[in-house]
């Protein structure tokens, strides 16, 4: 029995042994495995089915939600007054992206074009496309302060011919007009006289151009030369930088499409990417740790100086001509029309401008953007960006319809457009990227103690053995040396 026992006890001690050096050797080669995996899986590949898949035809939930500046004083506000708007919305609608003419390229790149799809959804609206509502109107009074500095007779020839195709400053038509466009004589005789004034050739809507379109050629890398690279914009319509703004640094085409970024972030990383609709490079800032969904998620957030004036913030200089800081004009790429783009309610912006129009009240829950990405694969999980289009209107002399309209930036329309990764997908990255890993990072430990508790036994048994074996050794030694006196008391009697 003591022999099995000892025979048991190194079996022990053996098993012990590979068990611990099995859990340390997962403790060095398991992240490493972990990594091999991310960098399998996020390069752009059509053999990767899941990652592919999620880039080539994004297969989570997508929506913009539209909210309208309903103008309730239009006749006050020719009058010179100050604006007075209400929100109206949101007006929603299900995004669906697919990319198309996939191209890949020997010097590791992919080219694609992204096209979008917009489907109203009644259910998730507050309000129908049916709705009225009251805007400024982008084609007089726009085009009036880009005739500001024109002669005085030909400014007066557009005011006639303003009243002759009963063009007014103002706009009241249904939600679906002003979002996918409307018949106008104005645009008709803009298209016929100057071609390519307006950005399309139908009817003009304020996201007309947005639907059924792509969003130009981008030419990304696809990281398999370098993962660090994956998914960053290599060129855009063959550009590999921009003719919009005043500097080099601003004309920079950054960062990624803006879907996906490279894996392994830090809390140091940042989250930059090209916009086609902002006509420039933009760029997130970590904010918290978090979780989403029980995924492991980073915050990233737009920092206070995306929208900054160049006095504010000095690399701004090259986006002017500026005007109260959290504004940026993107006349430059949209025709010369005075429009520019901001945080929705002037969140982040010079206060002034909250003063200029009465009917606003910013804050971070419902104006910020934000994106929740997975730090390990640089997917997002959970991302709400939101933009504001607005209009710098005045009085122009000459144009009657401008009336005494007091300088202004007027808010015509915030959208926020939002996606969370769910369903299938969700269940399917859980399991890949957050179960497994935390199961492999669990065995290690499970075979290191394992291991030390088997060692010990192992000794503790072999011990215990060895110990039966010498007393039995001994009991033996001194039965033998009893009898043996005994046989010699026998013979000494005799």
């Amino acid at each position: 029995m003591s022999a099995c026992g000892s025979k048991v006890g190194i079996a022990l001690i053996v098993i012990g042994v590979l068990a611990a050096v099995l859990g340390l050797v997962l403790v060095f080669v398991g992240p490493i495995i972990i990594d091999d995996q991310v960098v399998k899986n996020t390069v752009i590949d059509p053999n990767n089915e899941m990652s592919y898949t999620m880039w080539k035809d994004v297969p989570v939930p997508f929506f913009m939600s539209v909210y309208f500046y309903d103008v309730l004083n239009s006749k006050e506000i020719l009058k010179g007054e100050k604006p007075m708007v209400e929100q109206r919305g949101p007006y929603v609608y299900r995004k669906h992206i697919q990319k198309d003419n996939i191209t890949f390229h020997e010097n590791g790149t992919v080219s694609y074009r992204e096209y979008r799809t917009y489907f109203f959804e009644p259910s998730m609206s507050v309000g129908n496309e049916s709705d009225v509502v009251t805007i400024p109107n982008m084609l007089v009074l726009g085009a009036a302060v880009m005739m500001e500095d024109m002669p005085f007779p030909l400014r007066l020839l557009v005011s006639a011919t303003f009243k002759t195709l009963k063009e007014g400053p103002f706009l009241t038509k249904s939600v679906g007009e002003l979002m996918w466009g409307y018949d106008s004589k104005l645009v008709d005789l803009l298209n016929k006289y100057l071609p390519g004034m307006l950005p399309s050739s139908g009817k003009f809507g304020l996201f007309a151009e947005f639907n059924n379109s792509n969003t130009g050629l981008f030419t990304v890398f696809t990281g398999k030369e370098d993962i660090k690279k994956v998914h960053k914009v290599d060129s855009w319509n063959g550009l590999t930088e921009l003719s919009y703004w005043r500097t080099p640094q601003c004309n920079m085409i950054n960062g990624t499409a803006g879907q996906m970024w490279p894996p392994f972030m830090t809390k140091q990383s940042t989250l930059p990417f090209y916009s086609p609709d902002a006509c420039r490079s933009l760029e997130l800032i970590y904010e918290r740790e978090g979780s989403f969904k029980g995924i492991p998620s980073y915050r990233f957030i737009t920092p206070k100086t995306m929208f900054a004036n160049g006095s504010e913030y000095a690399p701004n200089e090259g986006f002017c001509p500026c005007r109260q800081s959290g504004l940026l004009n993107v006349s430059s790429c949209r025709h010369n029309s005075p429009v520019f783009i901001s945080q929705p309610h002037f969140f982040n912006a010079d206060p002034v401008l909250l003063d200029y129009v009465e009917g606003l009240s910013p804050n971070e829950s419902d104006h910020s953007t934000f994106i929740e990405i997975h730090p390990l694969t640089g997917v997002p999980l959970n991302v709400a960006v939101r933009l504001q289009l607005n209009l710098y209107m005045k009085r122009v002399p000459a144009i009657t319809e401008t009336g005494k309209i007091s300088e202004v930036v007027m808010p015509m329309i915030w959208f926020q457009e939002n996606g969370y990764i769910d369903g299938p997908i969700l269940k399917t990255f859980h399991t890949n990227l957050v179960v497994l890993p935390e199961v492999m990072k669990w065995m290690q430990y499970v075979f290191i103690v394992l291991g030390v508790v088997l060692l010990i036994s192992g000794a503790l048994l072999y011990y215990r053995a060895k110990m039966q074996i010498f007393e039995s050794d001994g009991d033996a030694h001194v039965s033998t040396s009893y009898g043996e006196k005994e046989s010699l008391l026998q013979d000494d009697s005799d």
